[in-house]
């Protein structure tokens, strides 16, 4: 692989810190999460744990990474510089504040500090919209990932504003005093969350990336699937969250189909470019090849479900028992997959472009663990397959136990791979890209490395 793919604006990223702080705080949330899960099935925890267990999994880690992915590439895919560096740092101080208050306030069962949270987190996903539609060119000018992008950043203004609502009415009432069913703004706001504010993102990042990470390019076929998802996924996604907030099951049917057959329409393409790679095979394109099987597999399983009973409390994201293969074996390993180039990405540019035709520098890939990232995958792949089957056939505990047991393990290898990415590589150390005060810029080899951008 190419140390930077072309066609990059790389001189409009922003400083290298800006979005290592989004994915490392995220990837604390990853292992929070992972040891809510653990503490939850010991019993150990009280209060609304499953609630929280899903706000750190989903608006810490995965919304984090994502919010930092659009702060690194949209300016570099776009070639347009990003509106407010200083909006970004604020942005994550206030959903991490606002989404730890939140969770400490489910387990504590304090109704009133939801809100409160709920509020603070808010604000931080609404200045990061607000930072991201300054930054995107005219619409006039999207393209396909820059629409999806704008799509799914107006699913987080919704999603982020009914999940608001949510929170203040378990403290006043709200939504009973108006008449208005709660479980009905539950599950809107659950399909509104995930369907929209995160795999719209996910698709609109994978049609980028796909092409890009295996230098090919999209032939008849990909297009006109790409146009089937283009009319199906964003209009099945509204359709099934009207549908499941006005308790019609007959639009959430119509909507739930429009979703399966976009998704599958991108795996479908995803796969097929796998298929032609130029180039050799890496952990980002192992994992991409996962989230295709994933995607098949909880299609196969949740179009009959949402075909029988799209409003099923139990058919939320999936077929009863299949939410894993949509929560971990699709947004999982898209995410990691993604992280295992973004991340030594960032770094190569900053700590070796200048270098380039000077003195020998290491590729991309060479700045990971390839023994770790194995490793990572196999416990990952193993641990959440075994998630799946024990759920979903109702397995002994014991074997659920194994897989949480092997998925935190693949977790924590991931994330060391990815900290010593910044031990041997980065000009920061962890403490100055987390924004902690003091000097700590790294001196690499016998002197500073030019070309390094700092905050």
């Amino acid at each position: 692989m190419s140390a930077i793919p072309s066609g990059l604006e790389t001189d409009k990223q922003p400083p290298m810190t800006l979005p290592l702080r989004y994915f490392f705080v995220g990837l604390a949330f990853l292992l929070a999460g992972v040891a809510l899960g653990a503490a939850t099935a010991l019993g150990w925890l009280s209060g609304f744990v499953r609630l929280a267990h899903l706000h750190v999994l989903l608006a810490g880690w995965i919304c984090l990474t994502i919010m930092g992915a659009m702060t690194q590439f949209v300016p570099v895919w776009s070639a347009e510089p990003l509106h407010s560096r200083r909006l970004a740092t604020i942005q994550l101080w206030l959903v991490v504040g606002g989404l730890t208050a939140f969770v400490v306030a489910l387990l504590q069962v304090e109704f009133a500090l939801l809100a409160v949270a709920g509020s603070v987190m808010l604000l931080g996903f609404w200045l990061f919209v607000y930072n991201m539609l300054r930054t995107l060119p005219p619409a006039r000018e999207f393209d396909v990932t820059e629409g999806h992008f704008a799509l799914a950043l107006v699913f987080f203004l919704a999603a982020t504003g009914l999940g608001l609502l949510l929170a203040l009415d378990f403290a006043t009432s709200v939504l009973t005093d108006a008449g208005i069913e709660r479980l009905a703004v539950v599950h809107t706001h659950a399909t509104l969350a995930v369907f929209g504010m995160v795999v719209t993102t996910v698709i609109g990042a994978l049609y980028q990336l796909a092409t890009m990470f295996t230098q090919t390019d999209l032939g008849r076929v990909d297009q006109w699937l790409q146009r089937t998802e283009l009319l199906a996924y964003p209009a099945g996604v509204l359709a099934l969250a009207a549908g499941r907030l006005v308790g019609n099951a007959t639009i959430a049917r119509v909507g739930g189909l429009g979703v399966v057959v976009g998704l599958l329409a991108v795996a479908i393409v995803v796969g097929h470019k796998l298929l032609e790679t130029q180039v050799e095979w890496t952990p980002m394109l192992s994992r991409y090849a996962v989230v295709v099987v994933a995607v098949g597999a909880w299609a196969v399983l949740t179009a009959p479900a949402w075909l029988a009973d799209p409003l099923a409390a139990d058919r939320l994201l999936a077929a009863p028992g299949a939410v894993h293969l949509l929560a971990f074996g699709v947004l999982g390993f898209v995410v990691l997959g993604t992280l295992y180039h973004v991340v030594p990405f960032i770094v190569w540019v900053h700590r070796y472009s200048d270098l380039l035709g000077y003195e020998p520098v290491p590729m991309i890939d060479d700045l990971y663990s390839d023994r770790l990232a194995a490793a990572d995958f196999g416990c990952l792949l193993v641990g959440v397959g075994t998630v799946f089957a024990g759920v979903y056939l109702g397995g002994p505990t014991l074997l659920l136990a194994v897989g949480g047991a092997t998925t935190t393990l693949g977790a924590l290898l991931f994330t060391a791979n990815m900290l010593l990415v910044l031990r041997r590589h980065s000009p920061q150390t962890l403490a100055g890209i987390l924004g902690v005060p003091g000097d700590h810029e790294r001196v690499t080899g016998e002197q500073s490395q030019p070309g390094v951008e700092q905050d």
